[in-house]
């Protein structure tokens, strides 16, 4: 089988790209016309995986295009096969530079088979990075379980990836979910490390109920001993209003037309103070006060002690 050396190489050869409509016939066509091979000068066949593989072997196919990670069956298959070299791509860097999702590989010289040496030399072909997308309204707790997922099956050291290189948030074609900056900053939440899903999620929404109520009562704590104060302080001033009410009375009856009614009331007043329970903060407004109250009640008092009251009454 010819040795195709850069994508001009494949003018005039049948080539296994996939089915019509497929991820790789799509792949196959954008990067080879971008080198000016199309359906014109060259033959996209559908053949795809296996069966591309034993078109390749039975002589049905020049070329096989296929997009798949070193490891898988079709992909090993034709590295392992002695009959076949995987294309060299000597302008691999200008391809990236105009399809951004695509990576320059290295094909290290022997990583295939040491023994049988394969490849013979160091191969620098091209790759595409896979993208996984999911839905925005995705619970972030599935998101994140799902880069958990990735970072275990794809996180290790390969052929063409150092560890930990993959997955990764570089994407520059689609937004990054909040979740996914998250975990790749942060890693697996505590929870997440420690507890099962259902428990975690539960936890979670716990911890959100319990800090929103944090938010709302602790300006509301904040608020409250102002609310009592407020309201002990109006029940005095209401005594306070009916004292002074009852003094300006007493002022306004010269005659003392109504002064045993004055003396009843100056004395339900005192009763009803001495009954407020308030606390000690507010003892020395209690004491001044009962001091006014004593005061107006001396003040009608002297009324009774005028010359000739008594004689008239």
């Amino acid at each position: 089988m010819s040795h195709l050396t850069g994508s001009r190489s494949f003018k005039g050869k049948r080539i296994a790209a996939g089915p019509v409509g497929s991820g790789t016939r799509s792949s196959a066509e954008k990067i080879l016309g971008k080198a000016g091979v199309n359906s014109e000068n060259a033959a996209f066949l559908p053949f795809a995986g296996s069966a591309a593989v034993e078109a390749l072997n039975d002589g049905k196919v020049d070329a096989v295009w296929m997009l798949g990670a070193p490891d898988a069956t079709a992909v090993r298959s034709l590295l392992q096969n002695p009959k076949v070299r995987i294309m060299s791509f000597p302008t691999a860097e200008a391809f990236t530079i105009i399809f951004p999702e695509l990576v320059r590989l290295v094909l290290p010289r022997g990583v295939i088979d040491i023994d049988r040496n394969i490849p013979p030399t160091d191969v620098p072909p091209i790759g595409s990075t896979a993208k996984v997308l999911v839905r925005s309204d995705l619970h972030p707790e599935i998101v994140q379980l799902l880069l958990q997922t990735m970072v275990e099956a794809h996180g290790a050291r390969a052929i063409f990836q150092r560890s930990g290189e993959f997955p990764n948030g570089t994407d520059t074609e689609y937004p990054i979910a909040p979740a996914v900056i998250d975990f790749y900053k942060n890693g697996p939440s505590f929870m997440q490390r420690h507890l099962p899903l259902w428990l975690s999620v539960h936890a979670q929404r716990a911890i959100a109920v319990l800090v929103t109520a944090i938010a709302v009562g602790f300006p509301l704590f904040r608020f409250l001993p102002l609310a009592y104060n407020w309201i002990t302080r109006r029940r005095l001033f209401y005594w306070y209003a009916k004292l002074k009410a009852l003094e300006t009375s007493f002022d306004a009856d010269p005659m003392d037309m109504h002064l045993a009614e004055k003396r009843a009331e100056i004395e339900r007043i005192e009763d009803a103070v001495s009954h407020i329970r308030i606390p000690l903060t507010f003892s020395d407004q209690v004491y001044n006060l009962r001091s006014h109250i004593d005061i107006v009640r001396r003040k009608i008092g002297s009324r009774n002690n005028v010359p000739g009251r008594i004689a008239a009454e």
